[in-house]
């Protein structure tokens, strides 16, 4: 660090020389090279109280060059040029009011002032109050309580930290003496508190270790608080225990314990707010924040939370909820059952404890685990009671949302008045787009099929149906969408707005909002529902067979189109309808398209096994089409429900075709020996080792007729080759298909 001074001035009020000066500090790499360098002009204020008419001030001059580093002996000459020119100026502030000083305080001072002296501090006098730190404890005291009236004037605070004598002897006197005076102890912190308040001073404060140092005073102030109950918790138990009159002396001796107790409290929670404020500031930096992190930093807070003083759950608070980003700190928090002390400040007289708490909260909800804690400790209804508190409704609405995430716990929210609440939030809202966090909560929530007859209630569809239509919000018709998926009288209730739902199927409205308009569609399959009269009218296949066009939308859009075909095929004449307008060469070309997407093949070929359902569709898929032969490629998909789907599909393809039959039989006893093959090869490469000198235990049945020497069982990709290289289709006459399987004589079976 360098200092460099500057120009010299005299004060515009005070018998004072302000000294301009430059502090300039940068780091250096390993060879020695600047890496990183920061600039910084300052001031410091030289009073001269003593200045008077009869001063010398060539004498004074001298000495505060000799006494000020800052000036350079050079200046002399225009020191005492100022000088005399305040010993002839009149008092500026003479007959006037003098004009307060207006200074930043520091961010969130602890409102208490440290230890109280009726002595002001003076600047000028620092050199006697750190004599003081060099006395007894009482001396220590008054000392650091009048450094303390100074530091908390951030004018001061670059003037204090330039005196490297004062801040060596606080941090000396906290580090020996901590334990011999707790109020000494709170204004020697309180002092560094001040400069923690910026983050330009932090680097002094770790340079004397005092986060460090206020770290250990926190455990053993907690350890030391726990000592304190237990020994009030044994005279209590005595005085209960011992009713008698002649006991009489060891109820007052409780009760005198019991007060000197309470004042002891109020001491030390002042020392540990201090503290805790102080480490929070310094935590700014996460390097530091981890340090502390590593010495238990997040068990002493959360032990802290059993405390009654609500400046300090606050600050503790405050503290936890930064500390909370972290898995390990969270981890940490866990370990100390945080949700089991949290929930008691839920709810709180103190507004801005609980508006915090809700804040730690929402930030611990993240985790699955203690999403679950939350709700078996009885968070649910708190949360729920506080939708209606203004200030902290969104809070609880975000810890809602993410409990609502889990199913297990969705139902929950049928036995609280949450849904009639939300509702009321919903229809009551003055914007044209419901707030995110209340509608995502709303949407989770309609994934419940009790939770959606709570919010079917009376006209709640109906609304939900003209706010969605009326303002095109695609969130709210998400929420509407999963009210359609439930079966029951729910989905009943959506026959009435069939038409309108269909009439936002257009290139004219906003694409996310056809999306769920498409999805309620395809989730209302009600066989009183006359899809043919609502394709005809609002002319919807004109506009699906157009989004079956790959890149003609985005690929949500047009799955949405896929599962709305797939909905519609289930009735006869709307699969005629569809395979009359080209729709089945759409879907082919489509799933060429989208083959890599297994939910893009699952659907469409959901899609196929509808219509081989209904005579007309079949006849036009297995004849017109080469859908069965994609069906067969698909048999055997990685994807569990691609597979089930295929099979049910060729199965119905097979009971009403004879060539189709053969070729799928075909595929399968294919599929069954090529699996049988692999099996074998496998087994003989894992025992090649330890049967290589011929102790194999298949060799035996090779040598009665090695299977792999018999051409009649080849096979092509038509069928199995007889011994002479004709086609034999007999050969199935000896088996059958049960459940999609091949079975029989089978030459390889066992």
């Amino acid at each position: 660090r360098k200092v460099k001074g500057g120009n010299i001035d005299v004060h515009p009020s005070e018998k004072a020389l302000i000294v301009h000066y430059e502090v300039e500090a940068t780091i250096l790499g390993e060879l020695g090279d600047p890496m990183l360098g920061e600039r910084k002009e300052c001031q410091k204020i030289i009073r001269l109280k003593s200045l008077n008419a009869n001063t010398d001030i060539g004498s004074l001059a001298r000495k505060v060059v000799e006494e000020c580093k800052l000036i350079h002996p050079s200046k002399l000459g225009e020191v005492e040029q100022l000088l005399y020119y305040l010993q002839n100026r009149r008092d500026a502030s003479a007959g006037k009011e003098k004009k307060e000083k207006t200074s930043k305080p520091p961010k969130n001072p602890p409102p208490f002032e440290g230890t109280e002296i009726d002595e002001v501090a003076n600047i000028n006098d620092m050199d006697e109050y750190i004599e003081l730190l060099y006395e007894d404890i009482p001396d220590k005291v008054r000392g650091s309580a009048l450094i303390l009236q100074l530091a908390r004037n951030p004018d001061n605070l670059e003037e204090l930290l330039i005196n490297e004598t004062a801040l060596g002897a606080l941090a000396r006197v906290l580090r020996e003496d901590w334990k011999q005076s707790i109020e000494l102890a709170t204004n020697i912190i309180y002092i560094f508190f001040c400069f923690s308040s910026f983050s330009q001073f932090h680097g002094i404060i770790t340079h004397y270790k005092i986060g460090a140092l206020c770290m250990n005073i926190i455990d053993h102030e907690l350890k030391r608080h726990e000592l304190w109950q237990e020994e009030l918790a044994k005279k209590k138990k005595a005085d209960i225990l011992l009713i008698y009159p002649e006991n009489q002396t060891l109820k007052k001796d409780y009760e005198k314990t019991y007060k000197k107790y309470k004042g002891l409290v109020v001491k030390q929670e002042q020392l540990l707010r201090v503290a805790i404020y102080l480490l929070l500031n310094l935590a700014e930096d996460t390097r530091i924040e981890l340090k502390m992190r590593n010495k238990n930093i997040v068990h002493m807070l959360v032990k802290a939370l059993d405390r009654d003083n609500f400046e300090l759950l606050i600050l503790v608070v405050t503290f936890l909820k930064k500390l909370s980003i972290f898995m390990e700190n969270k981890n940490d928090m866990v370990e100390m059952d945080i949700v089991e002390k949290l929930v008691k400040m839920v709810p709180c007289e103190h507004e801005d404890l609980l508006n915090i708490t809700l804040r730690l909260l929402l930030n611990l909800s993240f985790d699955t685990g203690l999403r679950s804690k939350m709700v078996h400790v009885g968070l649910l209804p708190k949360l729920t009671a506080l939708l209606g508190n203004e200030n902290n409704k969104k809070v609880a609405i975000c810890i809602l949302y993410h409990i609502s995430m889990d199913d297990c716990f969705k139902s929950m929210f049928a036995y609280t008045d949450c849904i009639p609440q939300l509702m009321k939030m919903l229809f009551e809202c003055p914007d044209e787009r419901v707030d995110l966090e209340l509608i995502s909560f709303c949407i989770n929530l309609a994934a419940n099929k009790r939770n959606v007859q709570l919010i079917c209630e009376g006209n709640g569809l109906k609304m939900l149906m003209k706010r969605a239509l009326k303002f095109k919000d695609p969130l709210l018709m998400k929420m509407i969408r999963n009210i359609s998926q439930h079966d029951g009288p729910t989905k009943s209730q959506f026959i009435e707005y069939v038409g309108d739902l269909a009439a936002q199927v257009s290139n004219d409205e906003e694409e996310e909002f056809v999306i769920e308009c498409l999805g309620t569609l395809a989730n209302l399959t009600l066989p009183e529902l006359d899809w043919e009269l609502v394709l005809k009218e609002y002319k919807l296949v004109p506009y699906l067979k157009d989004k079956l066009k790959p890149g003609s939308a985005e690929d949500d859009l047009i799955l949405e189109v896929v599962i709305m075909i797939g909905t519609v095929s289930m009735d006869d004449s709307c699969a005629a309808l569809l395979a009359k307008s080209g729709i089945i060469p759409a879907l082919i070309e489509l799933l060429n398209a989208q083959q890599e997407d297994d939910e893009f093949v699952c659907q469409i070929i959901y899609v196929f096994y509808q219509m081989v359902f209904h005579q007309a569709t079949r006849d036009v898929i297995i004849k017109e089409t080469q859908a069965p032969a994609y069906l067969i490629d698909l048999m055997h998909d990685k994807n569990a429900e691609i597979r089930k789907v295929c099979d049910n599909t060729l199965d119905i393809i097979a009971e009403y075709d004879e060539e189709w039959a053969k070729k799928i039989q075909t595929e399968k006893f294919r599929w069954h020996n090529s699996q049988w093959l692999e099996m074998v090869e496998s087994r003989q490469m894992d025992d090649s080792e330890q049967y290589l000198y011929g102790d194999d235990p298949i060799e035996p049945y090779i040598h009665e007729g090695d299977i792999l020497e018999r051409p009649d069982l080849y096979y092509n990709a038509d069928g199995l080759i007889a011994p002479d290289g004709a086609v034999s289709p007999d050969i199935f006459g000896d088996y059958q298909l049960q459940n999609g399987d091949l079975v029989g004589q089978h030459p390889f079976s066992g």
